[in-house]
């Protein structure tokens, strides 16, 4: 009977600090880093586009676009541009009603948007810096991911010689998050492959 009571009492330690979201854990610096890239989803540009671009045939920036116009993301059309006495030609791309669905558009800039094509997701955490379940407490920690809920047009071989961060997809890839103990558990305040600060969840992680 004793040994059942002491059974019943270290389960419930151990459920107790299973939802402690505030313990200083690995699952629990895990979810908080998969909850963050959740909202901030991995997008082939730093800075968000817009389009109508225009480039030149022989500009790496058109060979880049062209391989998107393959995945049918973008329409491609030519025209000739006269400076002077001399013809340029000129491609135009835009977006096609296939590339309008998978466009995620920026909320602080309207007519701006990027193609985002998957989110992190953790494969190991690799170690961490001490630290407490105190409020205010932080972490820094170290970590491997990969990347799920990729399109076909981010697998696609054209693609990913256009835009190599795709092919980090196929292995784990080390990266590094701070976290913050919160009265709402753990949750990320900066993390590596950003492009601005991770303060709040309404922005997006580039590569």
């Amino acid at each position: 009977m004793k040994q059942l009571r002491t059974l019943a009492a270290l389960a419930l330690v151990l459920t107790t600090a299973a939802c402690n979201k505030k313990a200083p854990t690995t699952p629990n610096y895990a979810d908080a880093i998969n909850s963050f890239y959740q909202a901030h989803p991995a997008c082939l540009w730093h800075e968000d586009k817009r389009f109508p671009i225009q480039a030149s045939p022989d500009d790496a920036k058109a060979q880049n676009l062209d391989a998107l116009v393959d995945q049918g993301l973008l329409t491609r059309t030519v025209t000739e541009k006269k400076i002077i006495i001399v013809s340029k030609r000129e491609n135009n791309y835009d977006l096609s009603d296939k590339g309008r669905s998978a466009w995620t558009a920026d909320p602080n800039q309207p007519g701006y948007g990027n193609f985002c094509y998957g989110h992190r997701k953790v494969a190991s955490i690799d170690s961490n810096s001490p630290t407490s379940d105190q409020p205010g407490a932080t972490v820094t920690v170290n970590y491997h991911y990969t990347l799920t809920g990729l399109p076909d047009w981010a697998s696609a071989a054209e693609t990913q010689t256009a835009f190599p961060q795709l092919r980090a997809s196929a292995t784990p890839q080390p990266a590094t998050a701070t976290l913050t103990n919160t009265t709402n558990g753990w949750q990320v305040s900066s993390a590596s492959g950003t492009s601005n600060p991770a303060t709040s969840v309404d922005g997006k992680i580039v590569q």
